[in-house]
């Protein structure tokens, strides 16, 4: 449910005074969503918690500059998810990569060496072509794969059309295809093409 910005912003101007009150609603009024968010990712309830506090804890901390956040609300879930996927990547092995021939999913620990250096050559490599990428497709690609922003976000941000921005991120992602296909063997007869593979791929890859 979207909570009313003047509701926000009140709560923001008395949290700046060091209002207790203020803040504990703020809390009871964010933290099921955030919890929830964050559970999209951790999947464990005391991490998801922790996550939460740790968000809600530091705005508190920051209270006297609290009025300079524009879109609390949008702070308060990317605050989240940076906090999400770092955990992710610090305390978590399990990774999960596709077997071309019967299209399975595979969860990968990265205690196995093997997995461990395919799946960091994969990455590589993926890195290597978004940043041979022109700057203007790179520069999309990155505002929605990696923070996150809608496509008219976008648009406004670097002053182009929204059916540019849908052009350019469509043709970063046909390159990043043609990266993975070399990792993938030949299709199985049962799969026509290897686009469901290469989407969950891309997927993981920008989720750790």
């Amino acid at each position: 449910m979207k909570i009313d910005i003047a509701v926000i912003k009140q709560l923001q101007t008395q949290i700046e005074k060091s209002k207790q009150k203020a803040f504990e609603d703020l809390y009871r009024l964010f933290f099921p969503r955030l919890y929830s968010f964050c559970m999209l990712y951790v999947h464990k309830k005391e991490v998801a918690e922790e996550i939460v506090n740790d968000v809600m804890t530091k705005i508190w901390e920051k209270r006297d500059t609290i009025c300079t956040i524009k879109i609390l609300e949008t702070y308060l879930f990317v605050a989240v998810r940076n906090l999400s996927l770092n955990y992710l990547q610090k305390y978590s092995h399990l990774h999960i990569a596709i077997q071309p021939e019967s299209c399975l999913a595979e969860v990968i620990n990265f205690n196995n060496p093997e997995k461990e250096l395919e799946w960091k050559e994969i990455s590589f490599k993926l890195n290597m072509a978004i940043e041979q990428m022109p700057d203007q497709q790179r520069t999309v690609f990155k505002l929605i794969k990696e923070e996150g922003f809608k496509y008219k976000q976008v648009a406004e941000i670097l002053g182009i059309s929204p059916r540019t921005v849908e052009t350019q991120l469509f043709r970063a992602i046909k390159k990043l295809s043609a990266v993975i296909n070399i990792f993938i063997d030949k299709p199985s007869p049962k799969k026509n093409n290897n686009w469901p593979l290469v989407s969950i791929l891309l997927f993981i890859f920008f989720s750790i």
